[in-house]
């Protein structure tokens, strides 16, 4: 029996793609620290996650039997991927199904953001009218400088551009300009022109505090800053001293250095109290259109590799798809250290006991090699043990192919 823990609740659209390859379903509401998760994850072959529950070292060389790690989010910061890789554990994650959901919410508070509605929502809630223009604007003409011109990045550049907006955006990669957006040499030149600054960077460890006093210094006097992208990635501190000096208008926060394990737990943050300042709790996925979508499309991705060998999208292991042959029998999945020769002898360990090959594709990426191997004669036991005991092998799987897996 094959068997998935899902933690922190992944959207119930993976529940029958799991039932129909057989694959179990363990539901695990909130993240869990290390040892709980160690615990839960004992007799588990696959491991859901969404941002919360971080799959470390000690994690993964506790748990042999796990073979796949799916992140049910964007980002992969929470895995231990060099351990992972080095366990032969696939891991995939859905990097483009919540662009839509986070652009919206960004649109959403540049909007709210521009026309002061945070302080006029705080005054009507103590009882207080205040019907005034100040301080209020459009957000036509106005520039948003984007700092990350990734799928999020380029996708709220094109919607800010249609309400009018002039776009410039800084991205250490070069990257194509869409429409009349302007691509900046440095952030120095996008944080001095900017109206609003939009924080879309990745999660590697390169980008924490790489935005703090420096970088909010040279914003212009009444510019918004928002971040929907990670919680370290800005100095909170700093922010709400530009905050409550005036120098910057508002902010919008939906990431936190330190965010709460479980809905109801408490939440603190320097930026609590501040009527310019939009505070969500890590929503900018989370619609149900894109937690449906996340949800589908990576256990769909799962399903792929536990019965078919098939790792595209995979973050980790070179991608590969191999159509089966009507006569294959067999796959195996032989994840090993990329070595020169390994194929060679993988091969040469067929033909000496006689197994006969129906097809083949081998991968490499970095460190790993992965090869697919359809087999269509007998598959002795011996040769499977003889590819086992090779000293390159990281993982060998064998699957029994059929019509359906074909």
């Amino acid at each position: 029996m094959t068997k998935a823990v899902l933690l922190e609740d992944p959207h119930p659209s993976a529940d029958p793609i799991f039932a129909d390859a057989d694959i179990t379903v363990e539901r695990i509401s909130g993240a869990l620290d290390e040892s709980e998760l160690i615990d839960a994850l004992s007799d588990a072959d696959i491991v859901g996650i969404r941002s919360k529950t971080s799959v470390t070292r000690r994690v993964i060389e506790a748990c042999p039997r796990l073979s796949v790690i799916g992140c049910f989010c964007i980002g992969t910061n929470q895995v231990d991927i060099d351990a992972a890789t080095a366990a032969g554990i696939a891991i995939f994650n859905a990097p483009y199904s919540n662009t839509r959901s986070v652009v919206e919410l960004a649109i959403g508070h540049i909007i709210s953001l521009t026309r002061r509605i945070p302080a006029k929502n705080a005054a009507l809630h103590r009882g207080e009218w205040q019907k005034t223009a100040s301080g209020a604007h459009e957000v036509r003409g106005k520039t948003l400088g984007i700092v990350g011109y990734g799928n999020i990045g380029t996708q709220l550049s094109v919607l800010a551009e249609a309400m009018g907006m002039n776009v410039v955006f800084y991205d250490h990669t070069d990257r194509l300009a869409l429409g009349n957006a302007v691509k900046l040499g440095s952030l120095d030149d996008l944080l001095r022109m900017s109206d609003v600054v939009s924080l879309h960077v990745d999660g590697r460890e390169t980008n924490r505090d790489f935005f703090g006093e420096r970088e909010f210094s040279q914003m212009k006097d009444g510019a918004l800053f928002i971040n929907l992208a990670r919680g370290f990635v800005a100095d909170i501190e700093a922010l709400r001293r530009h905050l409550v000096s005036g120098h910057l208008a508002g902010a919008a926060v939906d990431v936190y250095p330190s965010e709460p394990k479980k809905n109801g737990d408490p939440f603190t943050s320097p930026l609590v109290g501040l009527d310019n300042v939009i505070l969500t709790p890590h929503i900018g996925g989370s619609t149900l259109e894109a937690q449906n979508d996340i949800g589908r499309f990576v256990a769909g991705k799962i399903v792929d590799y536990r019965t078919r060998g098939i790792t595209e999208m995979s973050v980790n292991i070179p991608n590969l798809t191999l159509q089966a042959n009507p006569d294959a029998r067999y796959r195996l999945c032989h994840i090993h250290r990329n070595m020169p020769g390994v194929l060679a002898a993988v091969n040469q360990t067929f033909a000496t006991q006689g197994v006969n090959i129906n097809g083949q594709i081998l991968g490499t990426q970095a460190e790993v090699g992965y090869a697919l191997t359809d087999i269509a004669s007998e598959l002795p036991v011996e040769t499977v043990a003889a590819l086992r005991a090779m000293t390159e092998t990281v993982r060998l799987r064998v699957l029994e192919l059929d019509s359906a897996n074909a």
